[in-house]
């Protein structure tokens, strides 16, 4: 974070994982064009049998678990991307289960099945409705051939911890990330906010949930980077002109977490309001992943930045998504200065409210 807004030059891949418990698989079929069936050809359970729609007739070739895996099995088999590919059309089958990224998949609100790997959703091909019509993977268009109610969630996602994005929804936005960034010290996190993305009606919520994840993708890389990557900036960050100085060295305050914590000033700001001594400790902010989380969400609710208003206040008060990239980095972005890299964010944002199923509003450039 500069004085004003937060770099992106950002790395230093650290492993700490936590765990959060597991949800329980569900059993049962997958209904979507016209009512019909995900079945399994034959009901057999060889390696390569198509996967296709056909008439609901409640045998065990249309009986799905949907694990917290992330995997969906029939017949002992896992549903699979043929040849591991991530092309349009390409056609799903039974396979093995390997742990591969072609069999992981992603039910979400907004009832799509994803493949994270490809970015891609379950689809019936040419929107035939046929029995014996082969499923695919397509771009996801949020056509009814492509919407499916999944027996773990009745067609949407359960969230547990109270917050408008699941983990499976976490998981499809970051299919990458870096496992310091764990959903769980997110979670974790919105205790220290509890206005953040729980205010106003469930649109808004998912909406100010979406940008704020989109801004932080960017910042990260989507979620990749941890601590800046350009260490000749390190001994930059420090301001001498605060009484408090940089007790814990010259070069001790460049960007850390989800949006780049840097400066000392900052560091005491942060840590000031969130009840962690970041002045004297900074590295907390690349070793606990809450307190990484609670950085990023301080700035997002109480700091304006360039802008006019905070990010928050931005979303709750319906000013537009544009509002809070001025707020992040609008010196050096809005207004013509950088179009790529805001467009690079209204992206992100865009793909995040599809995954949360909500409209992403209007006002997205800056």
């Amino acid at each position: 974070m500069r004085r004003a807004t937060f770099g992106a030059a950002a790395a230093g891949l650290l492993a700490a994982l936590f765990t959060a418990a597991p949800a329980q698989a569900a059993t049962g079929s997958i209904t979507g064009l016209d009512g019909k069936c995900l079945d399994v050809a034959g009901a057999s359970s060889a390696n390569g049998t198509p996967v296709q729609i056909y008439d609901c007739n409640g045998t065990n070739a249309q009986q799905w678990t949907v694990g917290s895996d992330g995997t969906i099995r029939a017949l002992g088999k896992c549903l699979d991307v043929v040849d591991r590919s991530t092309a349009d059309g390409a056609k799903v089958q039974l396979w093995d289960c390997t742990g591969g990224a072609n069999q992981q998949w992603v039910v979400t609100a907004a009832h799509d099945i994803v493949n994270p790997a490809a970015d891609k959703c379950l689809d019936v091909t040419d929107r035939n409705s046929a029995n014996g019509t082969r499923v695919q993977i397509w771009t996801c268009t949020g056509g009814s051939n492509q919407k499916w109610n999944a027996p773990a969630t009745g067609g949407g996602t359960t969230v547990p911890s109270g917050f408008v994005v699941s983990e499976a929804q976490f998981n499809q936005m970051f299919p990458n990330r870096n496992p310091f960034y764990t959903y769980q010290g997110l979670v974790q996190a919105l205790s220290a906010y509890p206005g953040f993305a729980n205010t106003g009606d469930d649109t808004t919520k998912k909406q100010e949930a979406a940008a704020f994840l989109a801004n932080v993708s960017h910042e990260t890389g989507g979620l990749v980077y941890v601590v800046e990557q350009n260490t000749a900036n390190y001994p930059t960050y420090c301001d001498w002109s605060q009484p408090y100085g940089c007790p814990a060295g010259q070069a001790a305050y460049y960007g850390r977490g989800p949006i780049q914590l840097s400066w000392n000033f900052n560091y005491k700001a942060a840590g000031d309001a969130i009840g962690v001594d970041l002045l004297n400790n900074p590295w907390l902010v690349e070793n606990d992943p809450a307190i990484a989380w609670k950085t990023g969400l301080w700035y997002w609710n109480t700091q304006s930045g360039p802008g006019t208003m905070t990010p928050h206040n931005a979303m709750v008060n319906h000013a537009g998504f544009g509002q809070t990239i001025r707020s992040i980095n609008g010196s050096l972005e809005c207004d013509g200065r950088n179009p790529a890299q805001v467009q690079s964010r209204v992206d992100a944002y865009q793909r995040f409210t599809s995954i949360l199923g909500v409209s992403p509003g209007n006002n997205l450039y800056c």
